[in-house]
């Protein structure tokens, strides 16, 4: 109530409270209110969701390379399976394994983006502006030990997105096992179609070079001079996909990539 000077004596909440509904102050509180609330459930489900995310995450990865090197089986526990790849931290200019990392931990895509275990391309086929110094590669083994597969990780730019994904060699790390993208932004039904299994069939049995070491491995409309082992079919009416495909393979089949690698393998030294 007014004082004897004519002044109200009701405090702020009070003067608030009495405000109409669809008042300018009180729509105000109400929005900011629930934005804050709405904030706060969003943050707790994203921490409590995270462990989940991160399994997903690595099951998705597991099972890309389970599928690429063949030994996929949706009636076989993932992990179970899985536990046949030996997984390496690969230093990429020596073509040999490190004890520098964990593999198990190791994030290849955030040594990417660490200066400190990274390098700024300036001659960038694939276009991806930094590469990795190590990656994680897997190899696959004979039950006496002899090498079977080996797998390993690719990526680069397409139409509209980096792909990201892998390829397996034969034991000679020459022949293609297969190849697979686990992640891209490709058009549907045009660049989309790498995900199609009858291309990525196209990969098994091509070859990445001749008996001279050249690499020729091309994704093209049309085959090399020096035959169809060498040529995967481009995808139909997604050039520019095709070309970012067939770029970041030859990068990372080439002495910028694997090559070192690739090497020793062939010298017996893996």
């Amino acid at each position: 109530m007014p004082d004897v000077n004519g002044n109200n004596n009701k405090g702020f909440i009070r003067r608030f409270l009495d405000l109409p509904a669809d008042s300018v102050p009180k729509t105000v509180f109400v929005a900011v209110a629930l934005c804050l609330v709405a904030s706060m459930v969003v943050s707790a489900a994203a921490v409590a969701l995270r462990p989940i995310q991160e399994v997903n995450k690595l099951r998705d990865k597991q099972i890309n390379i389970l599928q690429v090197a063949g030994r996929y089986d949706p009636s076989v526990d993932i992990t179970e399976a899985f536990a046949e790849f030996e997984p390496h931290v690969l230093e990429l200019a020596t073509g040999k394994f490190t004890d520098a990392f964990d593999a198990a931990t190791f994030d290849d895509r955030a040594a990417a983006d660490d200066p400190a275990t990274s390098i700024a391309l300036t001659d960038d086929p694939a276009s991806i502006g930094r590469q990795a110094k190590f990656v994680t590669v897997y190899l696959l083994r004979n039950e006496d030990g002899s090498l079977d597969k080996v797998i390993l990780p690719i990526h680069g730019y397409g139409l509209w997105s980096t792909l990201y994904g892998y390829i397996a060699l034969e034991e000679n790390a020459n022949d293609i096992f297969g190849l697979q993208f686990y992640s891209h932004a490709e058009t549907p039904g045009l660049g989309a179609e790498v995900d199609n299994p009858r291309w990525k069939s196209l990969w098994r049995g091509k070859k990445l070079a001749d008996d001279s070491g050249d690499l020729l491995i091309t994704v093209a409309k049309t085959a090399p001079p020096q035959g169809e082992d060498f040529h995967v079919d481009a995808l139909a009416g997604a050039t520019l996909t095709t070309v970012g495909v067939d770029n970041l393979v030859r990068f990372w089949m080439g002495e910028a990539g694997y090559a070192p690698f690739l090497e020793n393998i062939k010298a017996g030294e893996i």
